[in-house]
């Protein structure tokens, strides 16, 4: 039993290292500073939804809007900085404006799920199925269609978000840590992550335990959203844009990387170093497809797609091995 405990910890360590050495070996730049920086860089943002995703999924939830969520909420930032931009000016003033509208939108978008689904008990697929195709349309109907850009005279003020950073590591890098740290300690140390696992794994029982089974839920649901507003400011200063493109299958990889990363995908356990490597290996997969000639880069999804069932698969034998 103890093998097969230490297989599954160590399972998506060896995948990440054996991605590594494939994409050595076949491109003598993978490994460059360049392009790791590049990599983690885009795999921030991911990263940093997956986080909030986690807890979610352990708790026994799910969020297939986050995708869509994240375009609205880059939609939404812009429109607010455009729009303050003859009353307050290009600075850094405007720029706390526009992060602080991305995290209350997040906020009350996660709020809006967890209240749909705890109160008015709605399932979580169904809810989010349905905040999808709204938060897609509400973008896609701000842009008329188009695309929302950033005022020019703002790009060269936001811009230092993402391409700047501390001794050579950008900000995204810098704050997915951050984020990926702090859910480790809090899925790890506190209440609350005890809690989730708790609800995820038989919320009756958890009850009894003197669980408040619908908060908890509700929090996740909120700190996912929060999430998905961090990511936002980390995005939006990349391309000063949204459309109705933007955020495309984001929520599919950040459920890959949850399940990837060893958390059950029915709740009940949670791991959130290992939602960061998840992270990390669909990042790595899809750098190398772009590298190399050998497989289209357009079949990152199904790729995808195909290590999401295969994970559930391994998941669902193990729990019968057990």
């Amino acid at each position: 039993m103890s093998a097969k405990l230490d297989l599954r910890v160590l399972g998506p360590i060896l995948a990440l290292v054996a991605l590594i050495v494939v994409g050595a070996l076949l491109n003598s730049n993978f490994l460059s500073a360049g392009n790791i920086t590049n990599v983690l860089s885009r795999s921030a943002f991911i990263g940093i939804i997956a986080v909030g995703m986690t807890f979610v999924i352990t708790s026994g939830g799910l969020d297939l809007s986050v995708g869509s969520m994240a375009a609205f909420i880059a939609g939404l930032m812009i429109l607010v900085m455009n729009g303050l931009l003859p009353t307050l000016g290009p600075g850094v003033a405007l720029v706390l404006v526009g992060m602080l509208a991305a995290l209350l939108a997040g906020t009350i978008a996660g709020f809006v799920n967890g209240f749909l689904i705890t109160t008015m008990r709605i399932e979580a697929f169904i809810v989010t199925l349905g905040t999808m195709g709204i938060y897609r349309s509400l973008v896609t109907w701000l842009a008329d269609g188009g695309t929302l850009s950033l005022d020019f005279g703002m790009r060269t003020v936001i811009r230092p978000i993402y391409y700047d950073g501390i001794l050579g590591i950008s900000w995204p890098i810098i704050v997915f840590a951050l984020v990926a740290t702090l859910g480790e300690v809090i899925m790890r140390r506190a209440a609350f992550g005890r809690h989730a696992a708790a609800v995820g794994s038989n919320d009756q029982v958890a009850r009894y335990s003197s669980v408040n089974v619908n908060r908890v839920r509700m929090l996740t649901y909120v700190f996912l959203g929060i999430l998905v507003g961090v990511a936002t400011i980390m995005y939006v200063p990349r391309l000063g844009s949204a459309s109705s493109s933007t955020g495309v299958l984001w929520e599919l990889e950040a459920i890959a990387a949850v399940i990837i990363g060893g958390t059950m995908l029915k709740g009940g356990f949670g791991r959130v170093w290992g939602t960061v490597i998840g992270v990390l290996i669909l990042s790595l997969i899809d750098n190398i497809l772009n590298l190399t000639d050998g497989v289209s880069p357009y079949l990152n999804g199904a790729i995808q797609g195909v290590i999401i069932i295969l994970a559930v698969i391994l998941q669902r034998e193990r729990k019968a091995d057990g």
